[in-house]
């Protein structure tokens, strides 16, 4: 029987399975959820950002300029590039408008 880990997104209260070495935006796309938007898979454009608010994670390789060491330390990365050790809640960022500018 092979493990699976059940990922909990805290403001909608849903849940999904997410198998061993998959990726948790994998896993969401797998099941139909759409809990943030989607765009390059492959850590580089910043879009699938979730904050990790508990349980444990290994990280792929993500963009220093979505996920500075500083926010990665507060448990934010992107959905593409982490792969779930344990069961894990996440709570899905907010996306800002186009345009705006981050300080």
């Amino acid at each position: 029987m092979v493990q699976t880990f059940r990922i909990c997104e805290q403001h909608s209260g849903r849940s999904f399975i997410c198998e061993p070495g998959q990726s948790v935006l994998k896993a969401m796309e797998q099941q139909g959820l759409r809990c943030v938007p989607v765009g390059c898979r492959g850590g580089g454009c910043g879009l699938c950002k979730v904050r990790v608010l508990a349980g444990d994670y290994e990280c792929g390789k993500m963009s220093r300029v979505h996920v500075p060491p500083d926010a990665l330390a507060k448990g934010e990365v992107l959905a593409c590039r982490i792969y779930p050790q344990s069961d894990l809640a996440i709570e899905c960022q907010p996306q800002q408008a186009v345009g705006q500018v981050t300080k």
